[in-house]
């Protein structure tokens, strides 16, 4: 019954500092007096798409729910608030599998200070849909936009690519901390989180900034998932194919002055990599640049909902 739950999440859910009204009630209150900005976020996921849960435990679909909404957040360097978690559930098992997916989620909201405010849920005959809102304070220098690319600025991204297929688009932590450290520290000028593939969210970033970009494929890092995946699946990508269009990554691209990029590249302040891989140029579409130096265009390829 959906009022159990309810009562089971007024118990299970704890306090928090931002919650003046929480889960039980028509709306949320929150005690957010001072932000001068506030940055929102919503994604929705679904069993059969995001993730197959008649092989993995609920608990994990749940955390990659709240953590593909903490990536976003950190694409726009914005410091998580307070979510509210909205849920369509089979008819059978749900009350179960809504608690599953709370417990998922829970350690996550702890570690980013997160407060589960409430939300909604509902039943149907098909898979299991999920949807959560966060809302994100946004620094005093603004949110990291798409749009603010500059002509000549380097190409930064943190971590490695390629080959989350293997769990880590379920497992991995979202870069909020790090693009916090680097926005505050550091003169960026513009970010998007690799959700779909750094081929094509790189090519998201140049489109909004009216520019191009050019890869440097020797210096792209690739993950010791995509080499797996490579050496499994001979028929299937290289480990540089899967790094530039796989996704799920939830890695950061950075566009950042090059004499920022050379300090970022020497001190190296994140407790991930940071690896410069091309830069911004005035020709539109994007390109990418081999060992022989030899140019020629990349077509970008990587997940897109078919609507």
């Amino acid at each position: 019954m959906e009022s159990d739950l309810i009562t089971w999440l007024r118990r299970r859910l704890p306090p928090h500092p931002l919650l003046r009204l929480g889960p039980g009630d028509d709306a949320a209150v929150l005690r957010m007096a001072g932000l001068a900005e506030c940055a929102v976020t919503v994604d929705m996921l679904s069993d059969g798409v995001d993730f197959q849960l008649n092989q993995i435990d609920p608990q994990r679909a749940g955390r990659k729910a709240l953590a593909v909404n903490l990536s976003d957040l950190a694409a726009v360097a914005a410091r998580p608030l307070a979510g509210v978690v909205s849920v369509c559930l089979p008819r059978s098992g749900g009350g179960e599998l809504a608690k599953a997916l709370v417990e998922g989620m829970l350690p996550l909201a702890e570690k980013y200070d997160v407060a589960i405010a409430g939300g909604d849920t509902n039943s149907g005959d098909g898979p299991l849909v999920i949807s959560i809102t966060l809302l994100g304070a946004v620094s005093e220098r603004g949110p990291l936009r798409r749009d603010g690319v500059r002509l000549g600025d380097r190409i930064l991204v943190t971590g490695a690519l390629g080959g989350s297929l293997l769990g880590r688009h379920l497992d991995f932590e979202p870069r909020v901390r790090e693009a916090l450290l680097l926005h505050e520290r550091y003169r960026l000028h513009a970010g998007i989180d690799i959700s779909d593939g750094l081929s094509v969210d790189l090519a998201h970033l140049a489109e909004a900034s009216g520019c191009g970009a050019v890869l440097h494929t020797t210096n792209v890092p690739i993950h010791d998932d995509a080499r797996r995946l490579a050496r499994d699946r001979a028929d299937g990508p290289s480990p540089l194919d899967r790094a530039l269009h796989d996704g799920e990554d939830f890695e950061l691209i950075l566009a950042v002055p090059p004499a920022v990029a050379e300090t970022l590249l020497a001190e190296q302040p994140l407790d991930v990599p940071l690896t410069d891989v091309g830069e911004f140029v005035a020709e539109p579409g994007l390109w990418q640049v081999d060992v022989r130096g030899a140019r020629r265009e990349l077509v970008p390829r990587g997940w897109e909902h078919q609507l």
